[in-house]
């Protein structure tokens, strides 16, 4: 019994000097990876055991064969142990990472809808209320003037208009969420849809005097679905003249690299705040109140915050990427998506007063 306390006593020194030299080690390994301490832990119980069987051995006076037969036979499983703790280990790490990042997601997500919900609760109680009175007073005859009732008439459809394209815009948006997005993708000429895009935004910006521009060549053909397409030219270029003051300039280019394609809408809206640029594609987000049109500057309203993060959702759906940076005067919106041609189109200049 006596021998039996002292083997136990001599494999705990050795081990406790092991374990205090890996608590060392693991206080320095603080912010690496999960992996890194797994393996670190594993290396410190194994060392533990190894250090501890060592100790005895050398105390039983083994002699040289049996000693070296003994402490092989442990480094082998050392090494095992070490292997398979390092495999699962990376693993256990992927995991507990996936996890996390699945947790933070679903929280932003969460969050995203929250917003979502705030954001059209407020931007549907206001057309209401307006179409509900302005209902009220045709009903009750409170307006029976020719003039005023035409007023009203009009402003009855814009406000239509403005709750259709919010519930648009929220279609199109639960579709790219959902996963119900289905893209036809085929050779698409950028330059057409550009074309097409500019001249769908020519009234807005000749209503806030702000000038359109775009290079006369150099357009490349890529692998898009042409109406999901369009709509994101379409909602950069409304976005741009929407913020870009009176006598300022938007413009559009366009090039492609070895693999991808590249379209890029810069305005002259004197830049977004540092801290903001992350957000600009969040859904409902709309930035500070300088950012943020008033009624009857010719904007189109309703939009709920929503154009920006359809452009991210329907460019993602085409395996491409959507950026923003400030600029000398203003943000430049980079969009890249898969190149179907290796020649350029050329088109002629697009120039709206």
């Amino acid at each position: 019994m006596r021998d039996l306390a002292l083997i136990f006593a001599f494999a705990l020194l050795a081990a406790l000097g092991v374990g205090a030299v890996g608590a060392l080690a693991l206080r320095l390994l603080r912010g690496r990876s999960v992996t890194v301490h797994i393996v670190a832990l594993l290396a410190v119980t194994v060392t533990a055991v190894v250090a501890g069987v060592a100790v005895v051995a050398e105390a039983m006076f083994l002699s040289a064969h049996d000693r070296d037969v003994v402490l092989i036979t442990v480094a082998a499983a050392a090494v095992v142990s070490l292997a398979v703790g390092w495999l699962f280990g990376r693993r256990l790490a992927a995991a507990a990472v996936w996890a996390d990042q699945a947790r933070q997601r679903e929280r932003r997500i969460e969050q995203g809808r929250r917003d979502l919900v705030a954001w059209v609760s407020h931007d549907l109680r206001t057309p209401l209320a307006g179409l509900r009175a302005m209902a009220e007073a045709l009903e009750d005859r409170v307006v029976d003037d020719p003039a005023t009732v035409g007023e009203y008439h009009r402003r009855i459809r814009v406000e239509t208009d403005r709750m259709t394209r919010l519930v648009d815009d929220l279609f199109e948006l639960s579709r790219i969420n959902a996963g119900a997005l289905r893209l036809t993708l085929s050779a698409v000429p950028l330059g057409d849809v550009v074309s097409d895009a500019l001249a769908g935004a020519a009234p807005l910006a000749a209503a806030r005097r702000v000038r359109l521009e775009a290079a006369d060549s150099g357009w490349p053909t890529v692998l898009a679905s042409e109406p999901e397409l369009a709509r994101v030219v379409g909602n950069l270029l409304l976005n741009a003249v929407r913020y870009t003051p009176s006598d300022g300039t938007v413009r559009v280019d366009a090039g492609c690299d070895t693999d991808s394609a590249w379209l890029a809408v810069a305005d002259t809206c004197g830049g977004i705040p540092e801290e903001d640029l992350p957000r600009v594609f969040d859904v409902a987000f709309r930035g500070e109140p300088a950012r943020t049109p008033r009624p009857g500057d010719g904007a189109p309203a309703g939009s709920g915050g929503l154009g920006l993060a359809i452009v991210r959702g329907l460019v993602e759906a085409h395996g491409g990427r959507v950026q923003v940076r400030n600029i000398t005067e203003g943000c430049r919106f980079e969009v890249r998506l898969p190149l179907a041609g290796t020649g350029g189109i050329d088109r002629p200049s697009y120039l709206f007063p």
